[in-house]
């Protein structure tokens, strides 16, 4: 039964219930009207009024939910689903919207995996550059610098180390830059040895107290989970440093029947009413390629809690 047909059925019945009172009760109208008279057909007024809400209520009630549902969804929060209720085509549409969520969230996943695979091919290309080009040019500027240095008289060898020095600073940041763009280390020495270069490289450069604790028997993960949970790691302590004002931040990785955790804890000023940005949005859609789960808390007082969960570790081909 179509929505229209249950909607005038719903009216009918109500109009036909109140046409019968007043052809087969002994309720008549007087000229002027009594006052008991209009008090009775005032009430069965309201009866009709209120029965009629309640009916139209009870049917309209799924388009309700459906509507408080488009309002909320978040393809970066995938799985959330309206109940499919209701009869006929009112069923028919939130049966339909929700396919159409899978669709999207789908499409989404997809072009997510291709943008992100695409940018990490740029750093890594980038990096490449910046560590075989740049960084070679550097290093035969600082090899020129020394050997003129060597020769140069005392007066002015004092400025070309001061030079060299200068130069020899810029390469070092160069290479910290391609490091964060291509994490060589992940691939040779795997995630936990990353993860304490990373938490050593923030210590050194943002002078924040950083410790670690990783679970010695990891299960073994694919390349592309290993790298999910870096830049999240890697992500997160960059805001810590850019907007937390944070002293100490905590890292921890480890396993248990739930599936493996990732959590970077800091106290600083915590989320506040700030927006996600699109930091936080790219670690989002980087958990959803691996099916894994990222949230964000307040912790009690001040300070966040970053928490990313893999619920079924993954075996390297």
């Amino acid at each position: 039964m179509s929505l229209f047909q249950r909607i005038f059925l719903l009216n009918a019945t109500v109009l036909c219930a109140a046409t019968a009172l007043l052809l087969l009760g002994p309720v008549t109208v007087s000229t002027p009207v009594v006052l008991t008279e209009a008090l009775i057909l005032t009430a069965g007024l309201v009866a009709m009024l209120v029965a009629n809400a309640a009916l139209l209520r009870v049917g309209l009630a799924p388009l309700q939910r459906l509507t408080r549902a488009m309002t909320t969804t978040d393809l970066l929060h995938p799985g959330r689903r309206p109940v499919v209720a209701g009869h006929g085509e009112v069923a028919e549409l939130i049966s339909t919207f929700n396919t159409m969520l899978d669709r999207l969230e789908a499409e989404r996943a997809a072009s997510s995996a291709v943008a992100l695979s695409a940018q990490e091919d740029e750093r890594h290309r980038i990096a490449q550059e910046l560590h075989d080009e740049i960084g070679q040019t550097l290093t035969a500027v600082l090899l020129e610098l020394k050997h003129v240095a060597d020769q140069a008289p005392p007066p002015l060898r004092s400025q070309l180390r001061q030079v060299q020095e200068t130069t020899r600073g810029s390469l070092d940041e160069i290479r910290r830059i391609a490091r964060r763009l291509r994490p060589g280390v992940l691939e040779e020495l795997g995630l936990t040895t990353a993860l304490t270069a990373l938490t050593h490289e923030t210590t050194a450069h943002a002078g924040i107290t950083v410790t670690r604790r990783f679970d010695q028997a990891l299960p073994q993960l694919s390349n592309e989970t290993e790298l999910v949970l870096y830049r999240v790691a890697q992500e997160s302590l960059t805001n810590v440093v850019r907007h937390a004002a944070a002293h100490r931040v905590s890292i921890s990785l480890g396993a248990d029947a739930t599936g493996l955790h990732l959590r970077i804890t800091d106290d600083g000023k915590g989320l506040g009413t700030a927006r996600e940005g699109a930091g936080i949005r790219g670690m989002r859609e980087r958990a959803l390629l691996i099916g894994a789960r990222l949230t964000l808390q307040q912790r009690p007082g001040n300070g966040t809690e970053v928490h990313l969960r893999v619920p079924a570790p993954q075996r390297s081909h």
